[in-house]
């Protein structure tokens, strides 16, 4: 079989790192990466696409435009498109080779997602595409509403419209480890983002000191698992009971993780005992608005300082960021990248940020375990 063209739908502005893992893991070549969307190559039907974590969705790719006018013109263009630029007798061929075909009649449905304002709406595109993709869909084949074993999708963005065959299903956005879930988070894909954006090693001792659910916990477990070696167990906590409780519940398939209840801006940790802190703050509507956010942030930082070591480094995932920046340098902390994302509608910005070690200064001893200093705030 030759090459398969692909696109990954991602969360806007972490299309390269999702492109860095799609590269690292099926070893594809990358041949586009635009808003939300990262089109690729690869030699064969890889079922290791199905363990991509920063992506939300992958289809087998037949066309896509930049051209899209905004007005009716467009309904015509997306038919003649799909008529003549998509090869989908190919794309269903490739879409067997990696999902057997079911028993009985294969059924299929059509699914339109669009976004903007345009002169039409999204059922008239939708008519058209199916009118495009007529003729390639065997007779035998039944159109249903739900669980259809084939899913040809068009979306549109603004100018953008991108059409093919999906392959993945919700768990590639929704991880079948969470089994417990809160109001407003985040997103598995966006904590395994974060995770990569860290920069771990086996060695190093990991803590998200405001926890809520365990996503980051957990995405940080699953890719720490590709290491194949021993590594330090993870620290989580949450200033809610019932956080820590959930969090438990996520993570405990996952591995060792030592949870505790305690307020972040007050850890019973030992001093500079921590390589590496992935940490979503709350903001927005999680935050009551008579809060100080700025207070709060370096009430935060002043306390993440302490736990982490010279050296060491920080994911952070605010919408506030002007209020993390202003607190990150007030503790003389080092930017090193920033993301821009839209997390729940918010805009928010994912940044790395290291503590510089001082001339003379080494890092925690590898193979030390952070120590609770006290026995308050733990389970």
């Amino acid at each position: 079989m030759s090459s398969i063209s692909c696109y990954a739908m991602v969360v806007s502005g972490l299309e390269s790192i999702a492109a860095r893992e799609i590269e690292l893991l099926l070893g594809a070549k990358i041949t586009r990466k635009t808003d939300g969307l990262v089109t690729f190559k690869i030699d064969g039907p890889d079922p290791d696409l199905f363990d991509l974590k920063t992506t939300e969705d992958v289809f087998l790719f037949a066309w896509g435009t930049d051209s899209l006018t905004y007005r009716a013109k467009d309904l015509e263009d997306i038919r003649k498109w799909t008529a003549k630029e998509g090869d989908w007798t190919r794309l269903i061929s490739q879409h067997h080779a990696f999902k057997p075909k079911t028993k009985g009649k294969p059924t299929y449905r059509f699914i339109t997602q669009m976004d903007g304002e345009h002169g039409y709406h999204r059922k008239d595109a939708q008519k058209e595409f199916a009118k495009g993709l007529a003729k390639f869909i065997p007779p035998n084949w039944r159109m249903v509403e739900d669980n259809a074993s084939v899913e040809f999708w068009l979306t549109i963005e603004e100018k953008t419209a991108v059409a093919g065959i999906r392959l993945t299903d919700k768990t590639m956005r929704h991880r079948t480890y969470k089994v417990a879930h809160r109001p407003a988070s985040l997103r598995p894909s966006v904590a395994a983002a974060m995770v990569r954006i860290a920069e771990l090693k086996p060695q190093h001792k990991v803590i998200d000191p405001m926890c809520g659910a365990g996503t980051i916990l957990g995405e940080y477990q699953i890719f720490a698992e590709g290491w194949r070696m021993p590594r330090e167990a993870a620290w989580g906590g949450d200033i809610e009971q019932a956080a820590v409780l959930d969090a438990s519940a996520n993570t405990r398939r996952l591995g060792k993780i030592y949870l505790h209840r305690w307020d972040a801006r007050w850890l019973p940790l030992d001093s500079c005992s921590i390589d590496r802190i992935i940490c979503n703050p709350p903001f927005g509507k999680q935050i009551s608005p008579d809060v100080d956010i700025n207070k709060l942030y370096r009430g935060l930082m002043i306390q993440f300082n302490r736990i982490l070591s010279p050296g060491g480094k920080a994911v952070l995932l605010v919408s506030d960021y002007a209020a993390l920046k202003g607190a990150c340098e007030n503790v003389e902390w080092e930017l090193e990248k920033k993301f821009r994302t839209e997390i729940l509608g918010q805009n928010a910005v994912i940044s790395l940020w290291h503590k510089p070690a001082p001339e003379g200064t080494l890092s925690a001893p590898e193979g030390v375990l952070p120590v609770l200093n006290d026995s308050q705030g733990t389970e």
